[in-house]
């Protein structure tokens, strides 16, 4: 299937990434294969791929979440190494959005539990893990167990598929490397453009979140060779050549992002394309003109609206961006180094259209940045 057992796709939006990381799976017939992704909703999509092809899940693939991939594998086989009282417990799940373990607050700071104090640090009440804690059980588990957490990974799975892998962060890197050294296949899929949430926010490797996937195999990974592949999906099926030309340049140190050729993909060719500013007295009569148009903000969206976020793995013939100032303040300036708080929601929100971007503002007479048009009602 690969030159070498461990490999990084890095895909473009629109490329179809899950379609190719199912496609990969199905190919596999003999062995079994674990299909891991960070959403619920991703799980889905994957599941629903699968039985658009098959009409079944074969029983040779398994399609789970990362943190019930941590609990079902790493945690409960292995959970009483860390602790004699475990043994006979069934360890739940907390899903965490905020450090966890608040212990007390002094003078307006918050105060931790410790890992010292072992179940106050790992468990909230019912002994749930937390979230943000439950790849780095997993880590100490193998450790504490001589590596068979990782051992008997790969005598059920041959081969591992992680998808969205940019979603990973801290001590699921960790996870990443046991795996690169196992015996399994592991195939990486995802875009580090697309980091628009992370399972956590941790200290641990705090300087490869916001998707520097990439960087981490290269630095950290020294014995665990993993191929990089940023050519395979760097078109996209979705977006024609000006949303295609204008998101890459928010990212100019990966490889751009083309559109296809695919005659299925391009047989469509409507007048108006490209990325426009649009004046706010000209919405309404826009979006009538061209509906359907969706509607993307950055946050606090109201239905049928969007927050740039969750419009994530959508499609849509034309969208319409609300930006926030720094946005705005981009597409006079070009600086990208202003924007980095906000920009890959931006580049979510750019690349959902297939024909055409609208940007609301007020434009006046002065210069913007190459690839955009003053839309003329």
């Amino acid at each position: 299937m690969m030159a070498n057992k461990n490999k990084l796709i890095i895909a473009s939006a629109g490329s179809g990434k899950t379609t190719f990381i199912t496609n990969e799976a199905l190919k596999i017939s003999l062995k079994n294969v674990l299909i891991t992704t960070y959403t619920e909703a991703n799980e889905e999509e994957i599941k629903k791929k699968i039985l658009s092809k098959k009409g079944f899940i074969p029983h040779n693939i398994t399609v789970q979440t990362w943190f019930s991939f941590l609990l079902h594998h790493g945690v409960r086989p292995y959970q009483g190494c860390m602790d004699d009282g475990l043994f006979d417990k069934t360890i739940g799940f907390y899903l965490s959005d905020k450090q966890s373990g608040f212990r007390y607050e002094i003078n307006g700071q918050p105060i931790y539990w410790g890992e010292i104090d072992f179940y106050k640090y790992y468990f909230a009440n019912d002994l749930k893990i937390y979230s943000d804690k439950i790849s780095k059980f997993v880590f100490e588990c193998n450790k504490k167990s001589n590596n068979e957490v990782i051992k008997r990974l790969s005598r059920i799975y041959s081969y591992i598929f992680i998808d969205e892998i940019q979603d990973l962060a801290g001590w699921d890197l960790e996870i990443l490397n046991l795996l690169f050294s196992s015996s399994s296949n592991i195939l990486l899929v995802g875009d580090p453009r697309q980091v628009t949430y992370l399972t956590h926010h941790p200290k641990k490797y705090k300087k490869y979140i916001d998707g520097k996937i990439i960087e981490f195999i290269k630095a950290e990974c020294h014995d665990n060779i993993c191929d990089i592949d940023e050519n395979m999906l760097k078109f996209s099926h979705r977006n024609n050549k000006f949303i295609c030309d204008f998101s890459s340049n928010l990212y100019p140190n990966f490889i751009k992002n083309e559109p296809c050729n695919c005659p299925e993909c391009r047989k469509y060719n409507p007048e108006h394309q490209g990325i426009f500013l649009i004046k706010n007295a000209d919405v309404n009569a826009y979006c009538e003109k061209y509906k359907p148009v969706t509607k993307l903000l950055y946050q606090k969206a109201n239905f049928p609206d969007l927050n740039f976020g969750a419009s994530k793995g959508l499609s849509f013939d034309r969208v319409l961006i609300y930006p926030t100032d720094k946005i705005l303040k981009y597409i006079k300036n070009g600086k990208i180094n202003e924007i980095e708080s906000v920009k890959a929601k931006f580049y979510v929100a750019l690349t959902r259209a297939k024909y055409s971007v609208g940007i609301v503002c007020d434009y006046d007479d002065s210069e913007y940045i190459d690839g955009i048009q003053k839309y003329k009602s």
